[in-house]
């Protein structure tokens, strides 16, 4: 997860500084893992906002798929070069410390992984954040959503999320959810909390 993101994206507190990340699982997300290993993921551009120590980044980085890893913390920017720096398909990745919400890269995405960045900014920078991202994915493109917490616990951050939520702001920029099921892979106390959806923008849209 990212810092937290407030109105002018400024990130409070600086929890990668203090080395306080109780959010990052310190491996790579196990269902992310499993679809990258069955080849249910789309080829191609993926990026992975708020990537933090970039386990996700380099997971699913492989020569028919190039990933961004995005992140507004220097600090976790830096722990992530560390960590891909070990591996095979460092030539396929590369990680970028920057604003998520003015980020403007030259080529666009087939792939954008969202974990535990939908919660971590402000609910009404909701609209917003849909809106980054259909201006970052390919008309054809695929946004995979792992929607935690999926509760009804109150404030934040992470902020509780549930299907409705993502919808309603998905919804309006053009994208329908093609599925949406329990994550079966999810760990630990995060069991029951997680659902995965998967969105592509409608026939409509995509021919704009």
């Amino acid at each position: 997860m990212s810092p937290i993101y407030n109105k002018s994206s400024t990130p409070t507190p600086p929890s990668w500084r203090e080395g306080v990340t109780p959010w990052d699982l310190g491996q790579p997300t196990p269902v992310l893992v499993h679809l990258h290993e069955t080849g249910a993921l789309p080829k191609g551009r993926a990026l992975v906002p708020g990537c933090g120590s970039g386990h996700d980044v380099v997971a699913i980085a492989c020569a028919e798929r190039y990933v961004v890893g995005l992140d507004i913390s220097g600090s976790a920017i830096k722990t992530a070069k560390a960590l891909s720096s070990l591996s095979p398909y460092s030539d396929y990745l590369t990680f970028c410390k920057t604003d998520f919400f003015t980020w403007h890269p030259t080529e666009l995405f087939d792939l954008i992984f969202d974990y535990t960045f939908f919660c971590a900014i402000e609910p009404d920078m909701r609209s917003a954040w849909a809106c980054q991202i259909q201006n970052l994915l390919k008309p054809d493109g695929e946004l995979i959503t792992l929607m935690f917490p999926v509760s009804d616990h109150v404030g934040g951050p992470p902020y509780k999320v549930s299907v409705a939520d993502y919808a309603d702001v998905l919804q309006p920029v053009g994208f329908k959810a093609m599925s949406i099921v329990e994550n079966e892979l999810a760990v630990g106390p995060r069991k029951g909390k997680e659902k995965l959806g998967r969105w592509k923008r409608s026939i409509c849209q995509s021919l704009l």
